[in-house]
């Protein structure tokens, strides 16, 4: 009798703990949005790790065509330490915030017109650990790497697709952008992996999509130089002279070569006031939010203009677009909203939108030219896509390894249009049966999405139907 009581005890608690590592719940209504939400929409936890000591946020919404058959995008952002309420709100999601009617309280939210969720399944999710509501169950499991949010990210996939296996069938894409281009691919090399070694779940993987993917630490950051040059924030002569002296590297100077560094010198403090995610915009210092240490409702904005929710004009000299990232901020951290969102109590302190700075994070992976390699000699797709006004990762850089891949051209650079406007200019890459999308966004910045919505939803709503672009 004692044994039958400690092994339903036992189960019992399993149970109880299972049902605490992987959570899920439907999401009907959100303050701020007026009415019952036309899609739907679902957010949870999902433990990961040996000890699911991990717990990984999310927020899935399901295609608003078929979602039975449409195909299921996974979603990252970037940083590290991003949540995915950036794309979410500001990018590709259904939701973004209207920023002329909102109240002091709670800022108020309508439907985005360019979601892809018009035509996906997208399931967003908050990673690493730290950020947005993800969270550890222990210290130790905060210090992270990329490699172990990889693993993290590949468990996370294992349980979702076994929780809900009415997907299991559905094309699967896995996407992001900026640093999440050091997690897709690798993440995306170890779905095929796993695949081929007959793992379960097996996944239906089709491809994966980038923005602005952060790929190489040294490529990235030498592109600017020429970057810069053409985008004419640097003169004919100190090009020339910078090439010269540095023999095209800029990254990796050797300090006795004073000529080098002068140059180098001369071209930072020459695009110091520029705003590096697109160029054209004014330069403005974050606006952000600090919590009060004793009443979190006394809340100032710093460095920004005082009445922050007042529509500040966008042709004023005074408007940034940092300042929009406020409303994310306010919203998140109202009760009713964690509430709304089961965000799990005492889990979560405030609440940022990118956690970058205060997360004990290594950086293991410098470059991933080499995945994109392994992935070509798969039947695989990709699509990459990047902002001709982005300095911050330049699509020269991107472009330049991209070559290094050696593919056959498949389709010469061409203009694509929307609306019978050029929106961006389009070549693809081939080799054996993998195929590579080059698309840029023509007057975009740094994610393309958030400045081009129209015009990158018809760029991915034609590469998911395999149309041309």
């Amino acid at each position: 009798m004692g044994i039958t009581w400690i092994c339903s005890y036992l189960l019992l608690l399993i149970l109880f703990l299972s049902s605490f590592a992987t959570s899920r719940s439907i999401v009907k209504t959100l303050p701020g949005f007026d009415g019952d939400l036309p899609f739907k929409l679902e957010t949870g936890y999902i433990g990961v790790g040996e000890m699911e000591d991990v717990q990984l946020f999310y927020s899935f919404v399901e295609s608003q065509r078929e979602p039975s058959s449409d195909p299921l995008l996974v979603w990252l952002d970037g940083g590290p330490g991003c949540s995915s309420f950036e794309a979410f709100f500001y990018g590709n999601g259904p939701l973004s915030f209207d920023y002329i009617y909102s109240e002091e309280r709670l800022p108020t939210l309508h439907l985005n017109p360019d979601t892809w969720t018009k035509v996906l399944n997208m399931l967003f999710i908050d990673a690493p650990v730290g950020a947005g509501f993800s969270y550890s169950k222990s210290f130790d499991g905060y210090y992270t790497t990329d490699r172990k949010t990889v693993a993290n990210l590949y468990n996370f996939l294992q349980k979702w697709i076994i929780d809900h296996s009415e997907f299991a069938e559905n094309q699967l894409y896995i996407g992001g952008g900026s640093y999440a281009g050091i997690f897709i691919p690798v993440l995306a090399q170890k779905i095929y992996d796993g695949n081929e070694a007959g793992l379960k779940p097996h996944f239906k993987l089709e491809g994966y999509v980038l923005g602005s993917p952060k790929t190489d630490s040294y490529l990235d950051v030498n592109s600017k130089v020429p970057a810069a040059h053409r985008l004419t924030l640097i003169s004919d002569e100190l090009y020339k002279s910078a090439r010269a002296s540095c023999n095209g590297n800029y990254v990796n100077i050797d300090t006795t070569n004073e000529r080098c560094m002068m140059d180098v010198e001369a071209i930072d403090e020459l695009i110091s006031g520029i705003n590096t995610n697109q160029v054209l915009e004014p330069l403005c210092t974050s606006g952000y939010l600090k919590p009060d240490k004793e009443d979190w409702d006394q809340r100032i904005l710093t460095r920004t203009p005082n009445n922050f929710l007042h529509p500040l004009p966008t042709n004023s000299a005074l408007w940034c677009r940092d300042y929009e990232y406020v409303f994310v901020e306010i919203w998140a951290n109202d009760p009713s909203v964690r509430e709304a969102l089961h965000v799990r109590e005492g889990t979560k302190g405030y609440w940022t939108l990118c956690n970058v700075s205060d997360l004990a994070y290594t950086k293991d992976i410098l470059s991933t030219i080499d995945y994109h390699r392994n992935l070509s000699k798969t039947r695989l797709r990709a699509l990459i896509y990047c902002s001709d006004l982005d300095l911050s990762i330049p699509h020269i850089g991107t472009q330049e390894w991209i070559r290094s891949l050696n593919f056959t051209l498949d389709d010469s650079w061409r203009a694509w249009f929307v609306d019978a406007q050029v929106a961006g200019y389009t070549e693809r890459y081939k080799y054996d049966n993998f195929y590579m999308t080059y698309s840029s966004v023509k007057g975009a910045g740094h994610i393309a999405d958030a400045y081009k919505p129209k015009e990158v939803y018809n760029m991915i709503d034609r590469w998911f139907a395999y149309y041309p672009l």
